[in-house]
């Protein structure tokens, strides 16, 4: 393996560092991210400097997080890790209020969420997955970066780990080729609309979440759910919720009420939460609480409903 640029990290709390990072993934064949039979995690990353490939090792017995990168972006990426990882996650103030939430807790302490930075690499899958099942979504996703990404430098090439395609590239894709990824135009459109604008949205990432909020969904197509997986993702808001997931409300009404909630009810009873609702979204996730899946597997290709105008 080439020597890339490399650093060590000490977290000063006990980093989950593969738990933390899985938050980037987007299924378990996404083409931009892989775990080594050793334990690193790799991730093929477009940085404003350029493509990287980062690789990150935990050294939980000596307290350590050594990182490596490659490519013209790995400066870049190797000062990113300790958002990456949590870092900038800032869990004063949180109280889980609720005995189970503190059971959770309790065994989740030390996770973090993580900030990658990047708003369009957060942004284009979160498109792609409105609407649709995981399947489907993760599906499309994995073609449009094998059809139009590129290698990621370095040991990423071998590994043939990925890195997504270029503002310019999505920009470019004609229509018919949006239908072979199996994206309907609705979402392609959306992907174009924004890789238009993808300057000025990446510049989201250094302003306040709630004014992030609103230019993410300034774009057509970009509603409130769309704009809180992206500001979980790039941008480490632990108050983002994903208000009209299929699954998210009828969850965490039941694991806390006995109840499925709906968006109306959950954000209701989540406000004392706040600026921590999105903390209880992860930790009821973490837990695997869920309500009990009941007949048939859902056929439909939507996991939103069909009356939410936006995602």
């Amino acid at each position: 393996m080439s020597s890339g640029r490399t650093r060590t990290w000490r977290p000063d709390w006990a980093c989950p560092a593969g738990r933390i990072m899985a938050q980037q993934r987007h299924g378990g064949s996404d083409p931009t991210y892989r775990t080594d039979e050793s334990g690193r995690i790799w991730r093929g990353i477009r940085t404003p400097e350029g493509t990287a490939t980062l690789a990150v090792t935990p050294r939980p017995a000596d307290g350590e997080i050594e990182a490596a990168a490659w490519g013209e972006g790995a400066d870049w990426a190797l000062e990113s890790v300790p958002g990456l990882l949590g870092a900038l996650d800032d869990v004063s103030g949180f109280e889980p209020r609720h005995p189970v939430l503190a059971e959770a807790w309790r065994h989740h302490s030390t996770w973090r969420l993580g900030r990658s930075g990047l708003v369009m690499e957060a942004l284009v899958p979160a498109i792609i997955e409105q609407k649709v099942t995981g399947q489907e979504a993760f599906a499309g996703f994995r073609a449009l970066v094998h059809r139009f990404g590129e290698r990621a430098p370095g040991p990423g090439h071998d590994l043939k780990l990925w890195v997504q395609p270029t503002p310019e590239q999505l920009r470019q894709i004609p229509s018919w080729e949006w239908l072979r990824l199996h994206i309907d135009p609705a979402r392609s459109r959306t992907v174009v609309t924004v890789a238009r604008v993808a300057d000025a949205l990446e510049r989201a990432a250094g302003v306040p979440v709630e004014e992030a909020d609103r230019r993410l969904r300034s774009q057509p197509g970009v509603g409130v759910w769309t704009s809180a997986e992206v500001r979980q993702r790039a941008l480490g808001d632990a108050d983002a919720v994903s208000f009209f997931d299929y699954h998210v409300a009828k969850d965490i009404g039941w694991a806390l009420t006995g109840t499925p909630f709906t968006d109306e009810e959950l954000e209701a009873y989540l406000e004392p939460w706040r600026p921590h609702r999105g903390r209880v979204q992860a930790l009821v996730g973490l837990a695997g609480l869920h309500r009990p899946r009941r007949g048939a597997r859902m056929s439909l290709p939507t996991h939103l409903p069909s009356s939410v105008p936006h995602s």
